[in-house]
Protein backbone atom coordinates (compact mmCIF):
# COMPACT_ATOMS: atom_id res chain seq x y z
CA UNK A 1 0.00 0.00 0.00
CA UNK A 2 1.38 3.39 -1.00
CA UNK A 3 1.82 6.03 1.71
CA UNK A 4 -0.42 9.09 1.39
CA UNK A 5 1.23 12.35 0.34
CA UNK A 6 0.06 15.55 1.96
CA UNK A 7 0.39 18.76 -0.01
CA UNK A 8 1.83 21.72 1.90
CA UNK A 9 -0.82 24.39 2.41
CA UNK A 10 -3.80 22.02 2.42
CA UNK A 11 -6.48 23.15 4.86
CA UNK A 12 -7.74 20.37 7.13
CA UNK A 13 -10.25 20.17 9.97
CA UNK A 14 -9.23 18.42 13.18
CA UNK A 15 -11.48 15.51 14.18
CA UNK A 16 -9.86 14.55 17.47
CA UNK A 17 -7.83 15.98 20.29
CA UNK A 18 -7.81 19.30 22.07
CA UNK A 19 -8.02 21.11 18.73
CA UNK A 20 -11.12 19.19 17.56
CA UNK A 21 -13.19 21.27 15.13
CA UNK A 22 -10.37 23.71 14.36
CA UNK A 23 -9.08 24.46 10.87
CA UNK A 24 -5.37 23.78 10.48
CA UNK A 25 -2.86 24.05 7.64
CA UNK A 26 -0.60 21.18 6.58
CA UNK A 27 3.09 22.14 6.61
CA UNK A 28 4.57 18.69 6.02
CA UNK A 29 4.61 15.07 7.07
CA UNK A 30 6.91 13.05 9.27
CA UNK A 31 7.01 9.31 9.98
CA UNK A 32 3.39 8.67 9.01
CA UNK A 33 2.03 11.78 10.75
CA UNK A 34 0.80 15.05 9.29
CA UNK A 35 2.43 18.24 10.58
CA UNK A 36 -0.14 21.00 11.04
CA UNK A 37 -0.12 24.63 12.23
CA UNK A 38 -2.72 27.26 13.01
CA UNK A 39 -0.44 30.28 13.54
CA UNK A 40 -1.50 30.74 17.18
CA UNK A 41 -1.49 27.67 19.45
CA UNK A 42 0.75 25.90 16.95
CA UNK A 43 3.05 28.42 15.21
CA UNK A 44 4.95 27.53 12.04
CA UNK A 45 8.13 26.95 14.04
CA UNK A 46 6.45 24.34 16.26
CA UNK A 47 4.01 22.25 14.17
CA UNK A 48 1.78 19.60 15.75
CA UNK A 49 1.97 15.96 14.68
CA UNK A 50 -1.49 14.57 13.90
CA UNK A 51 -2.53 11.09 12.89
CA UNK A 52 -3.96 11.32 9.34
CA UNK A 53 -7.09 9.53 10.62
CA UNK A 54 -7.76 12.51 12.89
CA UNK A 55 -7.99 15.17 10.18
CA UNK A 56 -10.43 15.83 7.34
CA UNK A 57 -9.30 17.43 4.10
CA UNK A 58 -11.49 20.41 3.17
CA UNK A 59 -12.55 21.72 -0.22
CA UNK A 60 -10.89 25.04 0.60
CA UNK A 61 -8.03 26.31 -1.60
CA UNK A 62 -4.48 25.62 -0.38
CA UNK A 63 -2.81 28.31 1.71
CA UNK A 64 0.65 28.61 0.20
CA UNK A 65 1.24 32.35 0.31
CA UNK A 66 -0.07 32.56 3.88
CA UNK A 67 2.67 30.21 5.12
CA UNK A 68 5.11 33.12 5.11
CA UNK A 69 4.23 34.00 8.71
CA UNK A 70 2.06 33.10 11.70
CA UNK A 71 -0.02 36.28 11.55
CA UNK A 72 -0.89 35.78 7.87
CA UNK A 73 -1.75 32.11 8.47
CA UNK A 74 -3.96 32.90 11.46
CA UNK A 75 -5.86 35.59 9.52
CA UNK A 76 -6.34 33.31 6.50
CA UNK A 77 -7.69 30.46 8.64
CA UNK A 78 -10.08 32.86 10.42
CA UNK A 79 -11.40 34.10 7.05
CA UNK A 80 -11.93 30.50 5.90
CA UNK A 81 -13.68 29.60 9.17
CA UNK A 82 -16.14 32.44 8.61
CA UNK A 83 -16.90 31.11 5.11
CA UNK A 84 -17.55 27.64 6.56
CA UNK A 85 -15.40 25.22 4.57
CA UNK A 86 -16.99 21.82 4.17
CA UNK A 87 -14.84 18.68 4.56
CA UNK A 88 -14.68 16.56 1.42
CA UNK A 89 -12.89 13.38 2.53
CA UNK A 90 -11.22 11.70 5.52
CA UNK A 91 -7.65 11.56 4.19
CA UNK A 92 -5.87 11.36 0.84
CA UNK A 93 -5.13 7.74 -0.07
Amino acid sequence: MQEARWETGTVVKSLAGRDKGYYLCVVGEESGCVLVCDGKERPLGRPKKKNPKHVEVTALPPLTWELRGNNALRKALNRLKEKGGEPICQSPT
